[in-house]
């Protein structure tokens, strides 16, 4: 029989990771089984950049994300307007090729 109540999930989050970690990119890849994020910071005149996090997911679990993230940007620009989107041309080229730490 199911159970009509949900069960709960307690979340620990430990203080090394409370303080979260800064990107201001987010490179997307996928393969059949999988999406991988790759969190990184580029920083101004400076040439290279670390991936700071890296999430992999299912494709239900990615899927779950891009609604969770709508919803929320959704939420977020009813109390402080549209975010603007800035032109993508700026962004640079991004090479995962030998010597770089992806």
């Amino acid at each position: 029989m199911n159970d009509p109540k949900q069960k709960q999930i307690n979340i620990e989050l430990p203080e090394n990771i409370a303080d979260g970690t800064y990107a201001n990119l987010a490179v997307i890849n996928h393969s059949a089984s999988e999406f991988i994020v790759d969190f990184i910071n580029i920083m101004p005149g400076v040439p290279k950049a670390k991936v700071k996090s890296r999430i992999i997911l299912t494709p239900q679990h990615a899927k779950r994300l891009v609604r969770a993230l709508s919803e929320n940007v959704k939420r977020f620009e009813s109390v402080h307007g549209v975010i603007k989107d800035h032109d993508q041309a700026s962004t640079p080229p991004i090479n995962f090729g030998p010597g770089s730490e992806a």
